[in-house]
């Protein structure tokens, strides 16, 4: 079936952000709760990148469910039923707890992709961020700071941790092609239009003052090209680092060579 061909020398991709937003619970939510010691409510999600316009959601303008059949997210072993399968948008779990922890999760798509899964991983952020690497020019490693207290976690507002990144498909089933460029993703804006904070990540400590201001933070395209920059900056060390070691195996391998010739002409 022409269908089920593969259209050689294509790329195609949609950008997606993964991640949390969690609150501090209110007294009166921690009074009626079946768990008592439980601090915070969170959601887990896989999202598209660009958010609705005037929204305090973040990302989510798009939905994914015509190219991905289902995201299983895999709590922490004390939830019960911690893996939890989600196959239908919103792609996302919400529960209560009082810890952090890695969270698996895997992406399944639909069956005319002919793709495997995708499994990505996210810790679970519940307190503010903090500090807690040494930024540029600083002089010291900073102290590990406190967990504020839930008054004043509370007064911060809800914590967002997101990561934004893009899922590649490299030479795709026709149908599968079709389908992909039947659904356009809505482009990222230029820039926030109500200036809403960026979002932070560890792989881009400059982040970490805008998002201590709160607020609700977006994605912009100007994002998208320093992750872009970024992620090519580590890809030329890489490529550096490996011509370096490729060097000196050759190197090793020559000295090598004299060293046996050397022992055969004693011999």
């Amino acid at each position: 079936m022409a269908d089920r061909v593969r259209v050689r020398g294509v790329t195609i991709h949609r950008p997606i952000i993964y991640g949390n937003i969690a609150t501090v619970l209110t007294p009166a939510e921690r009074e009626t709760s079946h768990y008592p010691d439980h601090t915070h409510r969170w959601t887990v999600a896989v999202r598209s990148a660009p958010s609705v316009p005037d929204s305090d959601i973040v990302g989510g303008a798009d939905d994914l469910g015509y190219f991905i059949k289902r995201v299983t997210f895999k709590l922490h072993d004390t939830y019960p039923n911690p893996t939890r399968n989600i196959d239908k948008p919103p792609f996302e779990v919400s529960e209560t707890g009082w810890g952090e922890f890695e969270i698996q999760i895997r992406i399944t798509y639909v069956a005319e992709s002919g793709e495997k899964a995708t499994t990505l991983y996210h810790h679970l952020k519940l307190h503010p961020w903090s500090i807690t690497f040494p930024m540029p020019n600083a002089s010291a490693v900073p102290v590990e700071p406190e967990i504020p207290s839930p008054e004043n976690a509370a007064k911060l507002g809800p914590v967002h941790s997101w990561q934004y990144d893009e899922i590649v498909f490299t030479d795709p089933f026709q149908n599968f092609l079709n389908l992909l460029t039947a659904h356009p993703p809505t482009p990222l804006p230029k820039a926030s239009v109500n200036k809403k904070p960026v979002p932070f990540h560890s792989s881009n400590p400059a982040s970490l003052e805008a998002s201590l201001k709160g607020g609700v933070p977006e994605f912009t395209s100007a994002m998208e090209k320093e992750e872009a920059d970024r992620m090519e900056e580590a890809k030329g060390k890489i490529v550096k680092e490996q011509e370096k070691w490729r060097a000196i195996l050759i190197e090793k391998e020559k000295e090598l060579e004299r060293l046996q010739k050397s022992l055969t002409s004693k011999e």
